[in-house]
């Protein structure tokens, strides 16, 4: 009888993970014509199997165990992705009373609409996002997002509403401005929430040499939440590494080694690590 060994289900996990949540991206586009609550309902599951993941092929198994931030981490998800969920459900009502400079291409097929609606997306976060490294204002409210000490699936979803507020103007606004459909803006949020899964998680995933240059994953991500200044400000695109070329800020994804201690706010490793605390922070007088 052959005994299975016990690295060839982290194996399995490490190559099938990436290749998986794009399927669940798939299944998000497919769905978001039709169904709301499907797209929802995918989104849970693509959560689910990422928890799972993440315990088979831990990229750091430390990182799998709460620090006491557990909650925390619910809360923002719950808060942040609520309020976007109601964001997007009124982008008709939205673009009805903001005056259009161009007409939405909606003769395209429903796929190339999504995925255009993300490249246009994807540049003005991942804009938003660079520059909140730059500008003090910016980063006292984006600081909160770098203040975790583990990366694992939720990290992505841990962020002040202040700012997450100004990544999605800086987003959605050039999208409301021609006139965004209500389908499509369903299946940007749901491809987004599965690309912070895949940013963030504690897989340890096996990907081709080259996409993990260009696509925005979690190889390439850690390096970001990296603590050291100035290793820490790479690639901060949110889905396609080409803007941080733009940019000048990409980096290999192993350039640098991430560890356990290496994350968290450099200048601030006493970030305060409540909810409410971290909510009330960005307007103290440090």
């Amino acid at each position: 009888m052959t005994i299975t060994s016990p690295r060839v289900v982290p194996s399995i996990v490490a190559r099938a993970f990436v290749p998986t949540l794009a399927v669940f991206g798939a299944a998000v586009i497919a769905m978001a014509q039709w169904s709301k609550l499907a797209v929802i309902a995918v989104v849970v599951v693509a959560v689910i199997v990422s928890l799972i993941a993440e315990r088979a092929a831990p990229y750091v198994p430390a990182w799998n165990h709460s620090r006491g931030d557990s909650a925390r981490d619910i809360a923002h998800a719950v808060v942040n992705e609520t309020s976007t969920l109601v964001g997007v459900l009124a982008v008709p009502y939205i673009v009805r009373a903001v005056p259009q400079v161009a007409s939405w291409p909606a003769g395209l097929p429903f796929a190339v609409q999504v995925l255009l609606a993300v490249v246009v997306l994807d540049f003005g976060i991942s804009f938003a996002h660079w520059q909140s490294h730059r500008r003090a204002v910016l980063w006292r409210f984006h600081a909160v997002h770098h203040s975790v000490k583990r990366m694992y699936g939720f990290n992505g979803l841990v962020k002040h509403p202040v700012h997450q507020a100004i990544e999605i103007f800086a987003g959605m606004l050039p999208l409301i401005v021609v006139g965004l459909p209500g389908d499509v803006g369903v299946a940007l949020l749901g491809l987004v929430v599965l690309q912070l899964l895949l940013q963030h998680s504690n897989v340890d995933v096996a990907i081709g040499r080259h996409i993990g240059r260009w696509w925005a994953l979690s190889p390439g991500h850690r390096l970001h939440h990296l603590s050291r200044v100035p290793d820490g400000d790479v690639n901060f695109a949110l889905f396609l590494l080409v803007w941080d070329r733009l940019f000048g800020t990409f980096a290999e994804p192993a350039s640098i080694s991430v560890g356990d201690g290496d994350l968290g706010v450099a200048d601030q490793p006493s970030y305060p690590s409540g909810y409410f605390a971290q909510l009330a922070e960005p307007f103290s007088r440090r």
